[in-house]
């Protein structure tokens, strides 16, 4: 007989409250245009991106994360001091070590908080969700902070024209605590390393350093590119739109939900098109509120899914208690979606 006492947690785990942070400086298509063979219909056209956020330098990964947190904390009602773990998705704070959850734990008033990083890329949101819960649940923390945030404009290779358009910067988070009753779904989630050389930097950082230039891009005035995030765009819009649905469907099953009783949808925002094929196969219906946050926002990675979800709620677009489906897809190839219900 095992001498080890069971764990005490909560029940089920909720999300409890939401934040977002968006810089302050919005960057219409115009500006892109005045670095690539483009027009702004065809960007629309392609993407759905109208304008997106771009960080000044005093807008950080950190600085973002504390603002979004701060408000996720708010809306939660609950104290900073009762945050039992924080855990942060970024592929955009450069230094390697320490990861930088233990700086926003420590700024945001935390009692000594568990802090780690975690790289899942676009779908590191979920990823840190099926964390979260899982502590809450099996009792090492009552409330876990989780965050996405990305500085993507660091990344960005402005003359590359299959990228430059999509990545935006800004930082969502969400307080996940306890629950009497489920709240937040089975995860379905993995990934397909097979394909993972269809997103990824375009230079390791190794490489880079090392000096050795031969075969390195170089910019219209032959320096070195510092490195930047590249995609296969034809390769990843195919997995998403048509293995990306299957991953939904299965959540919905997992749930023990249909597509009738979902009220929101939101996609990691990745591609318009792809939001609305995804729709489209699910055959979500006319009711289904779905998030396009793309459209203002770009591609914010780690970030996009809980700045969507604080907008619906902010606009009224959506409610709290609403049943929500999340799913986040991007780099490694890999993939987490799950059904919520809205703070």
């Amino acid at each position: 007989m095992s001498k080890i006492k069971p764990s005490k947690g909560a029940p089920y785990a909720r999300i409890l409250g939401v934040g977002g942070y968006r810089p302050t400086r919005v960057v219409p298509n115009e500006v892109i245009l005045e670095k690539i063979d483009s027009s702004d219909e065809w960007i629309r056209s392609r993407s759905g991106i109208e304008t997106r956020h771009w960080a000044s330098p005093e807008e950080t990964v950190a600085t973002m994360s504390i603002e979004a947190s701060g408000k996720a904390i708010a809306d939660a009602g609950i104290d900073a001091a009762q945050i039992g773990a924080v855990v942060v998705s970024t592929v955009s704070h450069f230094s390697q070590t320490p990861a930088i959850a233990t700086e926003i734990a420590d700024r945001l008033g935390t009692h000594r908080a568990a802090a780690f990083d975690i790289s899942a890329g676009c779908a590191g949101f979920g990823y840190g969700l099926t964390l979260a819960k899982g502590m809450v649940v099996e009792g090492s923390a009552e409330y876990v902070l989780v965050i996405g945030v990305e500085r993507l404009s660091d990344l960005t290779d402005l003359e590359d024209r299959a990228t430059a358009f999509l990545f935006g910067d800004g930082a969502g988070a969400v307080v996940v605590g306890p629950s009497r009753e489920p709240a937040i779904g089975p995860t379905v989630w993995g990934s397909e390393g097979d394909k993972s050389e269809t997103i990824k930097q375009t230079v390791s950082w190794d490489r880079f350093r090392s000096g050795d230039v031969s075969g390195l891009p170089h910019d219209s005035e032959g320096n070195v590119k510092f490195p930047a995030i590249t995609q296969e765009g034809q390769a990843v819009f195919r997995w998403a739109v048509f293995e990306m649905a299957k991953v939904a469907q299965q959540a919905l099953d997992a749930a023990g939900i249909s597509p009738d009783d979902l009220d929101v949808f939101i996609p990691h925002q990745a591609n318009v098109r792809i939001i609305d094929s995804m729709v489209k196969t699910l055959k979500l219906p006319e009711h289904v509120t779905v998030a396009r946050d793309i459209r203002t926002t770009g591609n914010t990675s780690a970030a996009s899914i809980p700045l969507a979800m604080e907008r619906l709620l902010a606009t009224g677009d959506a409610k709290s208690g609403d049943t929500a489906l999340v799913i986040g897809f991007g780099a490694g190839l890999v993939y987490a979606a799950t059904v919520v219900t809205l703070p």
